[in-house]
C-alpha cells in the first residue's frame, strides 16, 4: 500500500511539474522563466539578498545564481547594492520594473490557478496548499 502511494505521488508530481511549467511558459502570461520568477519572489518576500544567500536558499551553485541575477539585472529587474565593508560583495534588490513585471506574471498565474480550482471547495484548496507547503519544506 505504501509503495502504491509513493508511485502515485511520483507520477502526479511529474505531471504537476510539467503542466505548471507549461502554464508559466505560455507567452500570454509573461516573459519570466521559472528561475527568474522564484528569484524575484524571494527578494520581494525576504528583502535584498546576496548571491551566496540565494544560492543556499535554492540549493544552487553561486555561479548559477550569479548568471541568473546578471540576466535579470540586464533586463532592469534587479540592481546591486554594494556592501560598504567589502567592495566586492553586494546584495540584490528588485527594481520598480522588476516589481511590475513580477506582479503581472504572478497575477496571471493566480488567475489561471483560480480557474483550474474554481470547482474545488475552499477547504480542499486550503488543505492542498498546506500539504504542498509541508512537502516543499521537507527539501530544506
Amino acid at each position: 500500500m505504501f509503495e502504491e502511494s509513493l508511485e502515485m505521488i511520483e507520477l502526479e508530481l511529474s505531471i504537476l511539474i510539467r503542466r505548471s511549467t507549461s502554464i508559466s511558459s505560455n507567452r500570454k502570461i509573461g516573459n519570466l522563466d521559472r528561475s527568474a520568477y522564484l528569484l524575484l519572489r524571494h527578494i520581494v518576500s525576504k528583502g535584498a539578498a546576496g548571491v551566496k544567500v540565494l544560492a543556499g536558499e535554492f540549493k544552487l551553485d553561486i555561479s548559477t545564481i550569479s548568471r541568473q541575477a546578471a540576466a535579470l539585472e540586464q533586463k532592469g529587474f534587479l540592481y546591486r547594492i554594494p556592501d560598504p565593508l567589502d567592495g566586492r560583495a553586494y546584495t540584490l534588490q528588485i527594481t520598480e520594473l522588476g516589481t511590475m513585471v513580477l506582479n503581472e506574471f504572478k497575477q496571471a498565474r493566480l488567475e489561471k490557478i483560480t480557474e483550474m480550482l474554481k470547482d474545488w471547495p475552499d477547504e480542499e484548496r486550503k488543505v492542498f496548499g498546506q500539504l504542498l507547503k509541508k512537502f516543499n519544506q521537507t527539501f530544506i
